[in-house]
């Protein structure tokens, strides 16, 4: 067992364990503790008390000291600071033309850095910018990109139901939701309605969501065939809250639906909708058994004639392979034939104009001194 005190160090922030090293600290006081950042200026949230070594995820850091007046006079010259460096920040963005939006400006309680936060639809490259703050305050400066809930968190404001955001005054984190939590609930699908003011789902519908799983695992589900104290009927409408069920009855088809509470009636079918899970053999009718159990012997013969089937096709396509080639071969022998003939025509051409006389052999000579070929080619000759 360790002995702890929680301290926050913003209304409604994270809560954050720190050992008290035995100094008499109750809640709402000002203390002023180590850590990973520095000296940090925060408020008592939770007392001391003792808990398990397992719920501590990392070492213990100490309070240091309870806050006397002139810590907390530095806290308020921070807080002005803050605002002057807030307005200046924005400047230089604008100067720099980036595409961010500046959310808060938080100094540390030493002075030794200053954090901005900002929002941005994508990466910034806001280098330039760092040097330039950081010439100007003579500190160290860090940017850091945060998310629109974040955002909403720092900044506050009030939700649709007309109280403060839930996430600046008292959620530490933030938990998941998913459209499944509204749908599960019975809520209208339409984002407008089921979005907070950052654009993100509503932190709210986390809040219920195990009373409804819980109530689900209890309640006839829409479509199911249930016996009633008036006979038997099927599930319209359900409403997980009160219990109370619509069904509409099979004795009074064309009657208004009657309402029963899930305590009355007892669940005997699926009803008519589609179920996805598999139906067994033997909950299937004897009819329904005779008519498949052809089907189950033929697909082995079917199976088979598309076997032999591929086996006649791969026998066709080496028949027409076989009659390709023997039709190429023969287009080249009958090519061959006809080359060697008009090659011996040739022959018997150039021999007629050797011995006819000078004009073949100037024409001959005119074609070798020119460099051009003849018609017959030169391997003909």
């Amino acid at each position: 067992m360790a002995e702890i005190i929680g301290v926050k160090f913003r209304s409604g922030g994270k809560i954050y364990y720190f050992s008290p090293n035995d100094q008499p600290l109750a809640e709402g006081t000002k203390v002023i503790v180590e850590t990973a950042r520095g000296l940090e200026c925060g408020e008592v949230a939770m007392g001391r008390k003792e808990i398990p070594d397992e719920q501590i995820t990392h070492q213990l850091k100490q309070v240091v000291r309870e806050a006397t007046d002139a810590d907390l006079k530095r806290v308020e010259d921070n807080k002005k600071k803050e605002e002057s460096a807030f307005g200046i920040c924005e400047k230089r963005i604008a100067a720099h033309n980036l595409p961010m939006k500046l959310v808060g400006a938080e100094c540390a309680f030493d002075n030794s850095k200053i954090l901005f936060s900002f929002t941005s639809d994508g990466r910034v490259d806001f280098r330039e910018l760092v040097k330039d703050l950081a010439g100007i305050f003579r500190t160290r400066i860090e940017l850091r990109q945060i998310g629109v809930r974040d955002e909403a968190k720092m900044l506050g404001g009030l939700g649709i139901c007309g109280r403060p955001f839930c996430c600046s005054t008292f959620i530490g984190d933030f938990q998941p939701v998913s459209i499944k939590m509204a749908k599960e609930q019975g809520l209208s699908l339409n984002p407008v309605k089921i979005s907070g003011t950052c654009g993100r789902l509503m932190c709210c519908l986390k809040y219920e969501q195990e009373a409804y799983e819980d109530l689900i695992k209890t309640t006839p589900r829409v479509g199911s065939i249930v016996n009633t104290p008036d006979g038997k009927g099927t599930i319209i409408d359900v409403n997980l809250i009160s219990g109370i069920l619509k069904v509409s009855l099979d004795a009074f088809a064309d009657a208004a639906p009657r309402s029963y509470s899930k305590k009355l009636v007892k669940v005997i079918g699926k009803g008519a909708r589609p179920v996805e899970e598999p139906v067994e053999e033997e909950e299937l009718p004897p009819e329904l058994l005779e008519e498949e159990k052809p089907k189950q012997e033929k697909a082995p013969e079917h199976r088979q004639n598309h076997g032999g089937q591929n086996r006649q096709n791969h026998q066709n396509r080496g028949q027409n392979q076989n009659r390709t080639e023997n039709i190429s071969a023969q287009t080249n022998n009958n090519g061959s034939h006809q080359n060697g003939g008009n090659n011996q025509r040739r022959r018997n051409n150039n021999n007629n104009n050797r011995g006819g006389g000078q004009r073949a052999a100037n024409y001959r000579g005119g074609n070798r001194g020119s460099g051009n070929p003849r018609p017959g080619g030169g391997r003909n000759e």
